[in-house]
């Protein structure tokens, strides 16, 4: 072992100190990534959510499998301050590359905003994650493990509060990014073109990891470092759900009060929750228990925590039901949806299958149409003392469309190419042009080139909030104003403007709604994050310290890393439900969910009957005496005849 002179305070190592700051940088700098990553992936790399999902469960698993190869490092190699230091290197790269793989700008040379080489960005962000998850996965196991050792032989009050404080470090970072890097992300940024800033909200985590190793380097003096003693291999359970609440809370309303949530900022409940209920549940709750008499062992409480996760699935279940109601149908398998827009100045008559519809001057139908594509044989429209004109047109299976008339004669069949709610709460705008020239609208950044006459725009998406924009045209007379307000956008929303002229020839714009916001409010979603965060603080915290004071010195790492690869089973397992299951129902998930984390509790509760609670202290000792015996034994081959001989005698 090697150690510099011994500091502490109030009756603690200091070296925890450095050691619990770094936990809090690294913490920051890996739950700061991970709020915007599956965001990242369905809006920058452009993948779907199903995929998005699956590449985020697989990363987040391999966090939690590279913790048995940081272990095995730590304890049989390197030890654990030179590991910590190592992977710490190797993670910041790794957080580094992510963020460059976000720029838009590194192969957007025709600058048009977008990327015009997106393999290069997805090759670029795999082995960024990849590194992040050697380097986050190989240093967790070690870190908590580090921190243990600093404490001595009767300081066991100490270190089981260091675990709380080491938790609340971890909270407290995630607490903090969680909040942050989506403030960051929606910041509009960009050489050529203004988009999300993914490359600073990827930034500012990469930044506090190198924080967080030199944090942890600068402590270096003071820190007891025991060499490696090589390694053995085990233990327990955990299973969390994650990205799917996220989706889940893109659907909702983010209206709480006066404040206003992202959709990826309501994970910050989960981090605010356990820095509050660590210190209730520490220095209130467990006394109580202990007051009132109740042996509430670490396996028993770990038990009460399986079943509290399993209640917040349940919880979830019922929100996603609610939510359920209120979203709109979309059209499934051989459907087409049909919405009118009369966008002219005459009385429009609609004759569809089994349906007639007649519409005023800047008018539309209450809602989207469902046919079956085979039986949408004929549509027909007329006017008043006007002709009937057939609709030609090939609708697509699957899709919704818009239908603009103007005119008896005159129609247009826009495909919307909205299939789902906008995702991550954000607002379809798109623009119908009924001037006779084309005109280009910009709104907040986005700009809606050379829309042509009598036609629609494709969607561009915003977050809530009045967004200006801006109408140009050669039909513009010079007088007029061409600065506008879109009203208050909410979450999950969809609309139509038609800019029409007015007598004196200058613009203005009408509203339509294609798709309503969202009305379940995300507040509904702090039961089930109350529930998860109540059976996370009594299941990780015990966790830490039960898989650490059950361990001999020699597997303090690796029983840490095993504790950790039961996250990454728990992370494949949900890749399986999901991409295997594919419910039709997301509630359906999260109910299965909530069953197998029973029967996983029915079965631990039954191996944590016949457990029986160790002093590694002691057996280690055990074990040195009987190999202090074995040496006198081949050393002196009279030693045990002898001995036995007196017994005899």
């Amino acid at each position: 072992m090697g150690m510099s002179k011994s500091h502490s305070f109030f009756g603690y190592p200091l070296s925890i100190f450095f050691i619990v700051v770094n936990e809090f940088c690294e913490r920051f700098s890996y739950y700061g990534m991970r709020a915007i990553l599956i965001l990242y992936f369905t809006n920058f790399i452009s993948w779907d959510d199903n995929l998005s999902t699956a590449i985020y469960h697989t990363f987040v698993a391999l966090c939690y499998l590279t913790p048995i190869l940081g272990a095995l490092i730590a304890d049989s190699w390197l030890g654990k301050f030179k590991t910590i230091v190592s992977l710490s290197i190797v993670y910041t790269i790794g957080q580094a590359v992510t963020s460059v793989s976000s720029i838009n700008d590194l192969t957007d040379h025709n600058h048009d905003g977008t990327p015009d080489s997106l393999p290069v960005h997805v090759v670029l962000s795999l082995i960024g994650l990849a590194l992040i998850a050697l380097g986050t996965g190989g240093i967790k196991p070690c870190v908590s493990a580090f921190g243990g050792d600093q404490f001595e032989e009767g300081q066991e009050k100490q270190r089981n509060r260091f675990f709380s404080i080491f938790y609340l470090a971890i909270n407290a970072g995630s607490l903090l990014s969680t909040i942050i890097t989506p403030m960051l992300r929606v910041q509009q940024c960009g050489i050529h073109s203004k988009q999300a800033c993914y490359p600073l909200a990827f930034g500012v985590p990469a930044a506090l990891m190198a924080v967080a190793l030199i944090v942890f380097v600068l402590g270096s003096g003071m820190y007891k470092k025991f060499k490696p003693q090589g390694n053995i291999m085990g233990k327990v359970a955990k299973c969390i759900g994650g990205s799917r609440w996220t989706l889940q809370a893109t659907t909702m309303s983010g209206k709480i009060g006066a404040l206003e949530i992202q959709p990826d900022q309501m994970q910050t409940v989960n981090a605010i929750l356990i820095v509050i209920m660590v210190p209730i549940f520490d220095a209130v709750l467990y006394p109580l228990i202990a007051k009132c008499g109740f042996n509430f062992t670490s396996l028993k409480k770990m038990a009460v925590g399986m079943v509290l996760a399993s209640m917040a699935f349940v919880v979830a279940a019922i929100v996603q039901v609610e939510i359920d109601k209120t979203l709109p149908v979309f059209p499934k398998g051989n459907e087409v949806q049909i919405k009118v827009l009369n966008i002219g100045n005459n009385t429009m008559n609609i004759s569809l299958p089994g349906e007639m519809v007649t519409l005023g001057p800047m008018s539309q139908t209450n809602a989207f149409m469902t046919f079956d594509v085979n039986k949408l044989t004929r549509i027909n429209i007329s006017s008043p003392g006007s002709p009937v004109t057939a609709v030609t047109d090939d609708f697509k299976q699957g899709q919704r469309h818009t239908l603009l008339v103007w005119a008896p004669n005159h129609y247009q069949v826009v495909k919307d190419g909205l299939n789902q709610k906008p995702e991550k709460g954000e607002n379809g705008i798109r623009f119908v042009n009924t001037f006779n020239e084309l005109i280009t609208i910009t709104m907040s950044g986005k700009v809606y080139a050379n829309i042509s006459s009598y036609n629609a725009s494709t969607y561009q998406f915003f977050p809530s909030g009045i967004k200006g924009f801006t109408i140009s045209s050669t039909e513009i007379p010079p007088q007029c104003q061409p600065n506008f307000n879109t009203f208050y956008l909410e979450f999950g929303s969809a609309y139509t403007y038609i800019v029409q002229r007015k007598n004196d020839s200058c613009p203005e714009v009408k509203v339509f709604e294609d798709i309503s916001a969202n009305t379940v409010n995300m507040a509904l979603q702090i039961p089930q994050y109350f529930l998860l965060t109540c059976g996370e603080v009594v299941f990780s915290v015990t966790g830490l310290e039960f898989s650490y004071s059950q361990a001999p010195s020699n597997m303090k790492s690796v029983l840490q890393a095993g504790w950790l690869l039961t996250v990454a089973v728990g992370n494949i397992i949900v890749l399986i439900v999901a991409g295997a299951g594919q419910f039709s129902k997301q509630w359906a998930e999260y109910i299965l969910f909530a069953a197998l984390l029973l029967v996983v509790c029915v079965i631990f509760a039954i191996m944590a009957r016949f457990y029986t609670y160790i002093n590694p202290a002691e057996i280690e000792a055990q074990f040195d005496e009987d190999e202090k015996k074995n040496r006198l034994e081949k050393s002196n081959p009279y030693f045990m005849s002898g001995a036995n001989s007196q017994k005899q005698m």
